[in-house]
């Protein structure tokens, strides 16, 4: 296997890229990392990944994927062929041509962008930086990161962007459980702190991804992913107060959304739910909240689609509250089962989904509360829910079904069986528009 050779200009990163000479890192082997990783191995590359976490470090060099839409053999194909290799050993940033961060961006207690593990990474990498590294930050964040926070950083050794390494941003555009988009089939917005930055990492990616849309800077690159995600959030935060609208008037809003998408020009359909849920749309637009304060501007948008959305799990446990005190049951005592726990369909990622907002306020309201969730067996210890108890998922029986007071559907897993939820649950609170309109003892919500 050839050596991967430092190169000091961009036509020399460019050559060695597609020699396939290149090796890359991956910082962070999460959701964003690990499908990355699998991609430039399929293509050739060598890559070598970071994680601090060691036991996930010794699963992935066992070949075992810990991710659950992510196929342990296509990871132990990329062990075997020796192209990939996990370590959680900090000194060997240095050996990556290229480094590519992937780590979590969360918000902090004050609703406040949280960049300590973009800080944390990008001091790890400082320490050993070497010429001709190319540096990307992945990780969403508001404009000016890369410029204002990782730039400084890399350059306090001495070293110059541009001239002795290479600095860009490329937003991540996962969508886990997508059966139609890989990470190679999504487009790869590309932008550099410089010319030089720019070429070399819009050839990297434009060796792995069906095509790059290179952008003038860091900054548009960076306002590009807040804005796929604002938009989303908004449009999903006016689907939602459309729904209490049209519940007060005695409107189906699913209804009404089947017959405005047969507009062939004009509408795009966005779906109500129970609130909003991954690790991208409930964070993200803060971020641009944030920054816009910064600037001393107001996001009244952003700032009222959030509401919105943190909002809908209390909006949706009045309505099984109210339904319940129709037939002459208090919520306070009852027994509530939780369909899905996963953020969206199908898929096995937990992270911000309102089915624990709905869990814990439920039993804050003195009920008794479990769920049924075919893809997480285990409810995970969530930071924001801490008094949540620890909960396992029921396996769906007539027996369950009936022993509960009411059903509440928050994710629609199509492995879920409604025909025997509804024959056997006395009362199911659907806010997902599984059943039809009219179906015998179910509300929409």
């Amino acid at each position: 296997m050839p050596d991967s050779t430092p190169a000091a200009t961009p036509s020399d990163f460019v050559a060695a890229i597609e020699q396939r000479r290149t090796q890359v890192g991956i910082l962070g082997l999460g959701y964003v990392g690990l499908p990355l990783a699998l991609t430039f191995t399929s293509a050739g590359f060598r890559v070598l990944g970071f994680d601090t976490d060691d036991e996930k470090v010794a699963r992935l060099n066992a070949g075992e994927s810990y991710i659950p839409h992510i196929d342990s053999t296509r990871l132990g194909s990329a062990v075997e062929s020796g192209r990939f290799e996990a370590t959680a050993d900090p000194s060997r940033l240095s050996e990556p041509d290229a480094l590519i961060i992937c780590v979590p961006t969360p918000l902090d207690d004050q609703h406040q962008p949280d960049l300590s593990y973009v800080e944390q990474t990008a001091t790890a990498i400082a320490a050993v930086l070497r010429p001709g590294q190319l540096v990307v930050l992945e990780s969403t964040t508001y404009p000016g990161t890369t410029e204002e926070l990782l730039r400084p950083r890399l350059e306090a050794n001495g070293m110059r962007c541009g001239e002795d390494f290479f600095l860009a941003y490329s937003p991540e555009r996962e969508d886990p459980g997508n059966p139609e988009f890989a990470t190679h089939s999504i487009p790869k917005v590309v932008g550099g702190v410089d010319p030089s930055s720019a070429e070399v990492a819009e050839a990297l990616y434009g060796a792995v991804v069906v095509s790059t849309v290179a952008v003038s800077s860091t900054r548009v690159a960076e306002a590009s992913k807040l804005t796929e995600n604002i938009f989303r959030a908004v449009n999903i935060a006016l689907v939602n107060e459309l729904k209490i609208v049209y519940d007060r008037m005695g409107i189906d809003v699913w209804e009404v959304l089947d017959a405005a998408a047969t507009k062939p020009f004009g509408f795009m359909r966005f779906n109500p739910g129970p609130g909003w849920g991954g690790h991208c749309i409930p964070i993200d637009p803060f971020y641009l909240t944030w920054k816009a304060e910064q600037l001393g501007l107001t996001s009244r948008f952003i700032e009222v689609a959030g509401e919105v959305n943190v909002g809908m799990p209390s909006w949706v446990i009045d309505k099984l509250e109210a339904e319940l005190a129709r037939s002459g049951r208090a919520l306070d005592g009852s027994r509530v089962l939780v369909l899905g726990l996963a953020y969206k369909r199908d898929v096995a990622d937990p992270r911000e989904s309102p089915a624990f907002e709905i869990l814990a306020e439920v039993m804050r309201r003195g009920a008794e509360a479990g769920y049924h969730d075919p893809h997480i067996p285990t409810a995970p210890t969530m930071r924001s829910w801490p008094e949540l108890p620890a909960l396992s998922s029921l396996p769906l029986s007539a027996d369950l079904l009936e022993s509960h007071d009411a059903v509440l559907i928050v994710t629609d897993h199509g492995a879920v069986d409604y025909e025997l939820v509804q024959r056997h649950a006395s009362l199911i609170v659907d806010t997902r528009g599984v059943y039809p309109v009219g179906t015998e003892r179910v509300i929409r919500a």
